[in-house]
């Protein structure tokens, strides 16, 4: 990102240049989030693209049924009307011993959990599928009703289709990876029974040893899915020899069967790492932007570093079977796209291991949840935040730790400006709206003021910078008023730039909304 916000700073137009209207980018009555360099023509001054790490809140729930353990994983998550569904696979290892006997107890399955406010869960029974002589558990597949394909329910992902032509008995969907050797689409009218669609499968082309997700783009409408590949070596079903990174592949699709455009992800300044798994989805407040958040994976030997973190005695146990279950870290990515290729990926670790304690800086944990949710703030009558979920203390023991985790409502990253001061000049662009809001917060001292500027970068009359009162405080869709108010109405639909000046305040939104009049103010 360093790299990147340089040549930002070095590819500012002069105050001369006057650019094509043409080329001016159109963003329409679009949200845009501060997570990218798109519409940043120049920062300057003490201010920068910050991103902003989760907090984290209470364990939802631990993965300490018998049909359940230490290896559960692969999760995604979604609302559904009033109801928040989860789906996650489950395992157990064993610790030490051979390779051979390092493997699950019991057969994968998937199992299934709901919230009435994506905060206190339960894991219903369902009935379906028999363990250990009782029905008494929330598993909805197994590899035995799956067996036509020869599935694997541990490399999954559930997702309820978006798209309108969607028949409603195959409204809810998991793509699963199954012999001969490809990705399987599955289909539910209720989310719980699933059924194999086709028999045969839809992409070829990967390893698919990691989770396995799909989704409707409402803004391209189409079908995308991403999957796990290695850089090098043979992991096509013929073979299993991987080699190289752990990397991510694309492909998209009309009708959810016939998948074409393969890709493989490509990032702006961003090292060679193994992502383990992709996390890709529309962000839902501006679908044309996809947000990922990649699990890293990094082998840091058996260091001073690594002899000295907790648990010493399960990490040599673990690597017993491989050495990289004992010496293996992971963290959490966060990475954006505005095409569903090319990435800009964030260096910086979005979600840390944290402080130390017991079971903690383990392979497989920091593995964020495909997916996000809106829940009611800790801070009462605040806005919602947006809860995520990662999972915590893997192949320890005998459970998974589900831990809730929170971000501000499209808070991922903002422009950032200290006390003393710093501004952004946006690319010409053309609007839809008549007012313009702000996603931004302040310090009682600090503010931000809004010039709006012809495409050639001088400030247009009345709203100039001397004319814009400091906004201030902390919203989600602040209205920007100048001193005639905040009708922007005749700019819009003309090719124009937004410049930002601000001082101890942070901005991670903009949109251009439908008028709504000035409010009638009482006097002080």
């Amino acid at each position: 990102m360093k790299t990147l916000l340089a040549v930002v700073l070095l590819t500012a137009a002069s105050a001369g240049d006057v650019p094509d209207p043409d080329a001016a980018i159109s963003i329409g009555d679009r949200r845009e989030l501060l997570v990218d360099d798109f519409l940043v023509e120049k920062i300057s001054g003490e201010a920068r693209l910050q991103l902003h790490p989760p907090v984290p809140r209470e364990i939802v729930f631990k993965t300490d049924a018998p049909w359940e353990g230490n290896a559960c994983g692969y999760p995604s998550v979604f609302q559904d009307g009033q109801l928040y569904r989860m789906y996650y696979h489950t395992g157990h290892y064993r610790h030490g011993g051979k390779p051979a006997e390092a493997g699950p107890v019991h057969p994968w399955f998937l199992c299934y959990a709901e919230s009435d406010d994506g905060i206190h869960w339960r894991r219903p029974e369902q009935g379906l599928f028999e363990f250990e002589g009782s029905k008494k558990n929330n598993i909805i597949l197994t590899p035995d009703c799956v067996a036509s394909i020869k599935g694997d329910p541990a490399h999954t992902s559930v997702f309820k289709d978006a798209n309108p032509a969607c028949p409603e008995d195959a409204r809810y969907k998991c793509i699963m990876v199954g012999k001969p050797h490809g990705l399987y689409v599955l289909e539910s009218a209720d989310g719980i029974r699933f059924r194999v669609a086709g028999g045969k499968p839809v992409i070829t082309d990967g390893a698919f040893d990691s989770q396995n997700l799909a989704f409707w783009d409402p803004v391209r409408n189409e079908y995308r899915a991403y999957w796990r590949i290695f850089t090098a070596g043979v992991a096509d079903g013929t073979a299993w020899k991987p080699e190289g990174f752990r990397a991510i592949r694309t492909a998209t699709s009309k009708d959810g069967r016939t998948w074409g455009g393969q890709a493989d992800l490509q990032y702006v300044d961003s090292p060679a790492e193994h992502l383990y798994v992709n996390q890709i989805l529309p962000y839902y407040r501006a679908p044309h932007i996809f947000m990922g958040f990649p699990m890293r994976y990094t082998d840091r030997g058996w260091s001073d570093s690594m002899m000295a973190l907790p648990g010493l005695e399960e990490r040599l146990a673990r690597s017993k079977a491989s050495p990289r279950y004992g010496t293996a870290i992971t963290d959490g990515l966060f990475m954006t796209s505005r095409d569903g290729v090319l990435f800009r990926r964030w260096n910086e670790a979005f979600l840390r291991p944290g402080p130390l304690r017991q079971g903690s800086w383990v392979y497989g944990d920091n593995m964020v949840f495909w997916g996000m949710v809106e829940t009611a703030s800790t801070l009462g009558d605040a806005p919602h935040d947006l809860s995520i979920y990662a999972s915590e203390h893997y192949w320890q023991a005998t459970a998974v730790h589900v831990r809730r985790l929170t971000v501000r409502i499209d808070g991922f990253v903002s422009l950032r400006a200290s006390a003393r001061g710093g501004e952004m000049v946006t690319k010409p662009l053309v609007f839809d709206g008549g007012n313009l809001t702000l996603n931004m917060s302040t310090s009682g001292a600090g503010g931000i003021q809004v010039e709006i500027q012809d495409a050639a970068g001088q400030p247009i009359p009345g709203y100039a910078l001397a004319d814009c009162p400091e906004v201030f405080g902390d919203e989600l869709a602040r209205v920007v008023r100048w001193r005639n108010g905040g009708d922007v109405r005749p700019l819009s639909g003309k090719p124009v730039r937004l410049r930002f000046v601000m001082k101890d305040a942070d901005l991670y939104a903009f949109q251009f909304v439908s008028h709504q009049p000035d409010p009638v103010r009482p006097k002080p």
